[in-house]
Order: C-alpha cells, then structure tokens, then sequence
C-alpha cells in the first residue's frame, strides 16, 4: 500500500470540505476515487471533475449513511463499478447541536446511524475482499469529541466516540491484512459565516498559533494509508490544540 497507484478508495462525505481535500489528495496520489455523498450532487459532481484532471478515474457515489440498505447498496455499486475496495475514509459526519434535553431520538439515531452503524455495514461489505487481496487500509476520521466531549454536542461527541472504538477493534480482528486508524482534525477550515472573533480564539487556542488546512489532514490520511507498519492508533492534526492547557 505505499503506492497507492490503481487501487480503489471510497471516501465517505467525500464531495465537500475535508473529505474533498482527502478525495483529490488520493486521486493525486494515483488511486480511483469513489465519491460519496448525500445531499451535495454539484459539490460531488466538483470533486470527480477535479478527480479526473487530476488523472484519476472518478465516479460519484449518493446513499444516505443512516438508512442501513442505502449504505449496504453504497457498498455493492462501488465495489461493482471498480471490482473491490481497497482504501476505506469514513469522512461523512453529521454535525448537530444538542444538548441532552434537546438531543431527540431521531438525531441521536441519525448520528450513530452515519458515524458507526455505517462504518461497520462498510466494514462488513469491504473488508472481505481486502483480506482476499492480501491488505486494504481503513481510516476513521475523528475530533476531539471523541477524548473531550464537546458541550452541547451530545449525539455527535458519543457518535464519534462510537467510531473510534469500533476502529480500534477493526483494527485487531482485520490484522494484519487490513490496518485501520483514526485522524483527529483540529481547527482547519471553519464553517461558512463563522465569526472573525471565533477564528482568532481557535488560533490562539493552538500550540502553534494559527489554524492548519484540509490538507493537512488529506496528508495525515495518506500517510496511514502507506504507512505499513501502523494500525490501531489515532493521529491528532490540530496544531497541539489539545496542550495548550499546558502552557
């Protein structure tokens, strides 16, 4: 898996945002690209585009992660459209804030259903054939949710932690012909209208001062996915957000 040329990698919420930047740092790197999305058609259809100029063969994906059969079709179509899966990103993430008292039983189900539920129907489907061809990578992207659960944000901080302990033990029942990670991105792209003040605090609430890029985590990813002799273990990309209590 150090070249990563002619293998086939599904990037989930691969269309917008961080899973775009992950989607073409793959195609960059050689691989076939399948693009998934729910609801970003135009961003998806973007991102194959700047797939295919990149030289990479690119086709988008829709399914909605919460609904067990749309995933399992996911699964089914991308592996009949490329002949198997060998690089799996679990970027999709719904990103709800609730409190307990706000938290419903539908957002809690929408947010375990895309965050775990899908990675282990995904798991189930592809893992196979990677194990038949002799090794596959599967990365899980985090936050810090997941070791600091965040105010107010109840159904995504325990979704995220669901994801984490579930690639954790993927980890030990695919070895060793299927690596799985996790990459924790920190401040890296803020969402759309955030305020000035707010990118200011975030940047000063780093060790480094400022905030990373998208890439930054598409770098991280790549090099699990090359990275032979790791599996089991997260990569924080947050600039030592988590330390600065150190300070």
């Amino acid at each position: 898996m150090r070249n990563i040329s002619d293998r086939t990698a599904l990037i989930t919420g691969g269309a917008a945002r961080v899973g775009r930047a992950i989607t073409l740092a793959l195609a960059g790197a050689g691989a076939r690209v399948a693009v998934h999305y729910n609801h970003s058609a135009k961003a998806a259809q973007e991102a194959v585009a700047r797939a295919q100029a990149l030289g990479a063969e690119a086709q988008a994906f829709q399914a909605d992660l919460a609904d067990p059969q749309a995933t399992r079709a996911l699964a089914a179509a991308v592996q009949a459209r490329f002949g198997g899966v060998d690089v799996l990103v679990h970027a999709a993430s719904p990103f709800v804030r609730a409190s307990l008292v706000e938290t419903t039983l539908e957002m809690w189900r929408q947010a375990m259903g895309v965050l775990a539920e899908s990675f282990l129907l995904l798991a189930q489907a592809l893992a196979p054939g990677m194990i038949a061809r002799g090794e596959g990578a599967i990365v899980a992207i985090l936050d810090r949710g997941v070791f600091d659960p965040w105010p107010k944000y109840l159904s995504h901080s325990v979704g995220k932690s669901a994801l984490w302990a579930l690639a954790r033990s993927l980890a030990v029942e695919l070895a060793p012909q299927v690596r799985v990670n996790g990459v924790v991105p920190g401040p890296v792209l803020p969402p759309p209208g955030f305020p000035q003040a707010h990118v200011q605090r975030l940047a000063e609430g780093t060790l480094l001062g400022r905030w990373g890029s998208p890439q930054d985590v598409a770098d991280a990813v790549l090099y699990l996915v090359r990275a032979d002799y790791v599996t089991g273990e997260v990569l924080f990309v947050d600039g030592g957000e988590r330390w600065t209590h150190r300070r």
